[in-house]
């Protein structure tokens, strides 16, 4: 009788959430991989349902959105994005990646701006440290991961003396990717007068979707003058310090200028919906004393977004490329239309690389990740695994004349679920200092051969089409 109950619970459970997946109209490939893991393991699917299942994330983010679009239109009439006598001078190649982003990812178009790339943490550490010396008014800081180690410490110390300076300091921390930061040392933040939240906190048991919207974002804004933002977190491993991982290969930018007005927003709407605190006032917008013009787009994704900004951003640029695509990331999961576009743009006669993790630091994705090289490889992509150390650096660049770095894989966590942020930036200048950043990593890297790649063991692809299902369910 018992078991009659259980079997007729599960019947009802596969059907109801089965209609709710259907009526969402999701690609035939995820709807089938919900249905497949509901029907044959209908308990863990039901869960997996509740915390990864939800496609549409839109309610929760209902007033965010709306207080989003508020405060970046206030930063868009101050940089005048939209007059048409400046758009095609100062971005003749791209007219259309622009107003995308303007109408999708809600980015300004600023243009007097200075962007310096930091090729890893060291570079990265010693001018945010003196930043942070240097700053009068604020000090605004937000990132995915920020531990209490000693790079850590480091930062809290020079936090600390500048509250007693009389310093505003506000920092955001995601609830998971600093969950093993201690109590104490947030305790210390607050202590010393750092206001210091926690976006999505983690509290167990609590199954819920929340559990998979995480905030990715790193963020600084100094003074509102100067703002990093990038690959980098706050952790001795961003520094090489961490034997496992070895050297630690990433990328990050610094911006003076209008741009910095753009992360300002950003982070002060994320504040206010976390803490329902309106931080207003023009010292937090001051005017800049930047005079060159170098044209640039900030465009923040996530699930509170109606578009996909950053994944149609980078879609556009490919086929607009006319030369050479080079993508530096991680984990490269992609959807159906970049793996359409990347194999279109090969298959064309353009110069496409890709380099990815060289080793396994996340099993599922690593797998994952190889179940789709064959295709890109057949139709003409070059791919390159990097073997120096851990990879990190989020890097897109197409003909020498635009570049983006940012927060975000190319993978559907990235382009769906998380809160990420990607700068565009339209200078050729910049765009080939990347490409030396680019090409020194390919000599560090190893190229994926098809003809080797095809021979692995038959083993090897079931795992990779195993861990595949998963991407597009996720």
């Amino acid at each position: 009788m018992v078991w009659a109950f259980l079997v007729l619970l599960s019947i009802l459970q596969v059907t109801l959430i089965g209609t709710a997946i259907l009526l969402e109209n999701r690609a035939p490939g995820t709807t089938i991989g919900w249905l497949c893991i509901l029907a044959f393991l209908p308990i863990l699917g039901f869960i997996f349902f509740i915390i990864f299942g939800h496609k549409n994330h839109r309610h929760l983010f209902h007033h965010k959105h709306i207080s989003d679009n508020r405060l970046v239109n206030k930063v868009r009439q101050q940089t005048h994005d939209d007059r048409d006598d400046i758009l095609p001078k100062t971005t003749e190649s791209h007219p259309k990646l622009v107003n995308l982003l303007i109408k999708s990812g809600y980015a300004p178009m600023t243009l007097h701006n200075q962007v310096e790339i930091l090729s890893n943490g060291g570079e990265k550490f010693t001018e945010l440290f003196n930043d942070l010396e240097g700053a009068s008014n604020h000090i605004h800081l937000s990132y995915f991961i920020f531990k209490d180690d000693e790079i850590g410490g480091d930062v809290l110390k020079i936090l600390t003396r500048k509250v007693a300076e009389g310093v505003e300091v506000r920092v955001l921390l995601d609830g998971m990717g600093s969950m093993s930061t201690s109590g104490r040392f947030i305790r210390c933040m607050r202590q010393s007068g750092i206001q210091a939240e926690w976006f999505f906190p983690i509290r167990f048991p609590y199954i819920t979707s929340r559990l998979n919207l995480r905030y990715h974002r790193k963020i600084v804004v100094v003074d509102g003058r100067l703002g990093f933002m990038g690959g980098l977190n706050i952790g001795d491993e961003y520094l090489s310090r961490d034997p496992k991982l070895g050297f630690w290969r990433d990328t990050h930018l610094k911006l003076e200028g209008e741009a910095v007005h753009t992360l300002q927003s950003i982070f002060l709407n994320d504040w206010y919906y976390v803490t329902r605190q309106k931080v207003e006032g023009t010292r937090y917008f001051p005017q800049t004393s930047i005079s060159q013009v170098l044209p640039v787009q900030i465009a923040g994704g996530g699930p509170d977004s109606y578009w996909t900004s950053i994944l149609q951003g980078f879609f556009n640029a490919i086929t607009m490329a006319n030369h050479r695509i080079s993508i530096e990331t991680p984990y490269f999961i992609p959807d159906e239309s970049l793996m359409m576009a990347l194999k279109t743009a090969a298959l064309s006669g353009l110069d496409v690389r890709l380099i990815v993790q060289g080793f396994p630091e996340h099993k599922v994705e690593y797998m994952a990740m190889h179940s789709y090289f064959e295709e890109l490889l057949q139709a003409g992509v070059k791919i390159y695994k990097y073997k120096k150390g851990t990879l990190h650096a989020k890097i897109f660049f197409i003909d020498n004349q635009l570049a983006s770095v940012g927060s975000a894989n190319m993978d559907a966590r990235s382009f769906y679920l998380d809160f990420e942020l990607c700068a565009f930036v339209y200078d050729q200048a910049l765009a080939e200092r990347l490409a030396l950043d680019f090409e020194k990593d390919l000599t560090e890297s190893l190229e994926v051969d098809l003809k080797t790649f095809q021979e692995r063991p038959v083993y090897e692809r079931f795992k990779e089409s195993c861990a595949r299902l998963f991407s597009p369910v996720l």
